[in-house]
C-alpha cells in the first residue's frame, strides 16, 4: 500500500520553496532507511500552523491525524525535542487515535526527529512494515540530513529578510527623491522655503487620503501645473 515513494502530498498554502525543500527532505530520508516504506516531513516558521509534505497519501493522513488531535510521535517529539520512536505499534498503546490508523494502513514502527534552529521547527517521520526496523534510524544520515536542511532554511529565511529590507531602502530612497522634487516645485510656484512646502505637501496628502510619496510624483509629473491656486489656499492655512 506504502510502496509508491513517488506519490506525493503537500498540506497546507500553496506550494513555495520551503515546502519544496521540505518535500525533498521526505524523499531523500526514505531513500537514506532502505527498511522504511516511507516518510513525511513538517514545518513550522514561527507560526502556528504547520506544513506537511509526505511520500504517500496514507503517510500524508497518519501526519494530519496527530497534528489535529495534538497527539502522536510528531507532537511527542516536538514537546520534548527528542526523537521518538514506536518499535511495534502492535504492542505500543501511546496515542490510540494514531496507532490505529497507522495499524489499519500496514505501519507497524515509526521514529520521529525533531530539528530546531532560529524559530524554525522541522520534523522528520520514518514509517516501517515490520516491528523494530527502525530503531536505528535516528542516528543515520537521515539526522544529517534533517539538521542540515533545517539550517539551509534558516539561511534561505535570512536571505529573503535582507531582499525585503533592500526593497524597502530603495523604495524609501525613491520615495524620498521625489517628494524633495516636489518640494522644490511647490517652493519654486509659492515663492516659499522648504519647510513650509513640505507642509503644503502633507495637507495636500491628508486632505487626499494619498500618501505623501503619490502626492508628491503626481505634482512632479505635473511640474506643479494646475496646482497653484490649491497649493496657495493650503498654504494660506498654515
Amino acid at each position: 500500500m506504502l510502496s509508491e515513494l513517488s506519490q506525493q502530498e503537500v498540506q497546507g498554502p500553496e506550494p513555495d520553496s520551503s515546502v519544496r525543500t521540505l518535500s525533498e527532505l521526505a524523499e531523500q530520508s526514505a531513500r537514506c532507511a532502505p527498511a522504511s516504506c516511507g516518510a513525511v516531513a513538517t514545518i513550522a516558521d514561527g507560526g502556528a500552523e504547520r506544513r506537511t509534505t509526505a511520500t504517500h497519501p496514507d503517510l500524508a493522513t497518519l501526519a494530519s491525524v496527530q497534528l489535529a488531535v495534538g497527539d502522536g510521535p510528531i507532537p511527542t517529539a516536538l514537546d520534548r525535542g527528542e526523537p521518538v520512536d514506536a518499535r511495534d505499534l502492535l504492542i505500543d498503546e501511546r496515542w490510540p487515535e494514531y496507532r490505529a490508523l497507522a495499524l489499519d494502513s500496514g505501519v507497524r514502527a515509526s521514529v520521529t526527529l525533531p530539528f530546531r534552529r532560529n524559530g524554525i521547527e522541522v520534523t522528520v517521520s520514518l514509517y516501517g512494515f515490520r516491528p523494530g526496523s527502525l530503531e536505528h534510524a535516528a542516528y543515520g544520515p537521515v539526522g544529517v540530513l534533517g539538521e542540515q536542511v533545517t539550517a539551509g532554511l534558516v539561511r534561505d529565511r535570512r536571505y529573503r529578510a535582507a531582499l525585503a529590507e533592500v526593497d524597502q531602502l530603495e523604495t524609501a530612497l525613491h520615495s524620498r527623491a521625489v517628494i524633495d522634487q516636489a518640494s522644490g516645485i511647490v517652493m519654486h510656484v509659492l515663492r516659499c522655503d522648504s519647510a513650509r512646502a513640505f507642509a503644503v505637501l502633507r495637507q495636500m496628502s491628508q486632505q487626499s487620503n494619498r500618501k505623501l510619496a503619490d502626492v508628491a510624483e503626481s505634482v512632479v509629473e505635473g511640474r506643479g501645473h494646475g496646482l497653484e491656486s490649491t497649493l496657495a489656499r493650503l498654504a494660506r492655512r498654515l
